[in-house]
């Protein structure tokens, strides 16, 4: 029987973790669905651009919405984590995203953007709960000498999700767009057009979650699958304390630039696709390789769980930034096949990055991981910031070549941090 006291740190720090094996499948459940949702956001951004006839900046605000639940919800998120429990707080966590996901239906039937962004923002405050669940969880199943191998192999099935549920979304959602496009119409007939056209989304959504409601009725199976949990407890300040910790207040800013730099790639694959410089492509064409670039993540994920047992996690990190970063430049520099298929590749780079801040990050933590995870949440918020500057920037200049290098500045400063992190944390690093 799973056992998670204060004197058993959730970091998966016990020379042999705690014993129950059954519980990674959930955990690998958990990452797979939070993954996918989120990468449906690179499907739906296009198209709400589309339906509501927006600029880069105003389409980068289903992101900015979405994302900023981190920074809202993170530490309430870990505080109730921690006050019912890991199980519990997974099965809260699946409830709020499934109400996300019926928040579509009056969305779409008021044709109102501004409602897709709130259900964006109650969605994304499910899944942010279900994360603060899910890193230090998946920590603890198992020995400390293998967190980082463990940790990036949990995130291999975050991929999956990410690679797969695009795959499906482009082709119910993107798939849908009639011959008009909404510049073309105005009045009722543009509120008739917007309703018609986001009824694709509503199925999709729909569909997420009854999905996520029997999710959440299995969880219920299991919520008394670790009796003994305890937490430490602290007060708001108290977690906020560990920004002072050099090498986790430098972790967390890294994740912060990471998805930022992550999202900001994939909410702009479709339109740099579809450029003549680029691809060419029509707009679902370019929805269907999405997938290479969070399928890239997911294959490096796998292999990367392997080479983190054997070589310096720090190390690995600083290389796949920088290759990150060559890749973006050799994008933005070339034409054509090279120049699209440069940038899918990211996502390979991508791979091993967060669960290895993560982990490096979190490293001695004991039983404040909680406290941990909820500030990693919030620096998550990195996705909804970066975007958005991203998106002004090509507002700005006129070229999604130009904004790209925003990304590639935060990959410069997360292979600092490798070099930084590359040796093992001391007890109060």
């Amino acid at each position: 029987m799973a056992v998670v006291s204060a004197s058993e740190p959730v970091d998966g720090s016990v020379s042999e973790g705690v014993d129950a094996p059954e519980l990674r499948y959930f955990v690998f459940a958990l990452f797979f669905i939070f993954g996918g949702i989120t990468s449906l956001n690179d499907v739906i951004l296009p198209k709400l651009k589309e339906l509501f006839t927006l600029n880069y900046t105003q389409a980068m605000l289903v992101q900015f919405c979405f994302f900023t639940a981190y920074l809202v919800i993170g530490i309430p998120g870990a505080q109730l984590v921690k006050r019912i429990g890991y199980m519990r707080g997974a099965m809260t966590g699946l409830l709020v995203m499934m109400a996300g996901c019926l928040l579509f239906i009056p969305a779409s039937r008021t044709a109102t953007y501004g409602l897709f962004l709130f259900a964006l923002f109650v969605l994304a405050s499910g899944v942010v709960i279900v994360q603060v669940v899910a890193n230090p969880l998946i920590s603890l199943l198992g020995p400390q000498k293998t967190v980082h191998s463990r940790l990036t192999f949990a995130q291999a099935f975050n991929s999956l999700g990410t690679t797969v549920f695009p795959i499906v979304g482009s082709a119910l959602i993107l798939g849908g767009l009639a011959a008009v496009s909404a510049d073309q119409l105005s009045g009722p007939a543009l509120d008739a057009y917007r309703a018609a056209e986001t009824s694709a989304i509503v199925s999709t959504y729909i569909g997420l979650a009854v999905a996520l409601l029997v999710i959440a009725g299995a969880v219920f199976l299991f919520r008394n699958r670790l009796p003994g949990e305890q937490h430490e407890r602290s007060s708001l300040l108290d977690g906020l304390s560990l920004i002072r910790r050099k090498r986790f207040g430098f972790g967390a800013l890294c994740i912060f630039l990471y998805v930022g730099a992550e999202v900001s790639i994939g909410s702009l694959i479709v339109n740099y696709l579809q450029q003549s410089s680029t691809l060419g492509l029509s707009e679902r064409g370019a929805g269907d390789l999405i997938f290479l670039y969070w399928g890239g993540a997911m294959v490096g994920r796998f292999i990367g769980s392997y080479f983190l047992r054997i070589l310096s996690p720090g190390k690995i990190l600083a290389g796949v930034a920088c290759g990150a970063i060559a890749l973006i430049l050799l994008s933005t520099s070339s034409t054509g096949t090279i120049s699209g298929y440069s940038l899918l590749a990211v996502g390979l780079m991508n791979s091993i990055m967060f669960p290895t801040i993560f982990s490096l990050a979190c490293e001695r933590l004991g039983a404040r991981a909680a406290d941990g995870s909820g500030i990693i949440n919030i620096a998550i918020f990195g996705g909804a910031v970066v975007p958005l500057l991203t998106g002004v920037i090509a507002d700005a200049s006129g070229s999604l070549r130009t904004a790209l290098l925003l990304p590639a500045l935060c990959y410069a400063i997360i292979a600092a941090y490798g070099i930084y992190a590359r040796r093992p944390a001391s007890s109060d690093a």
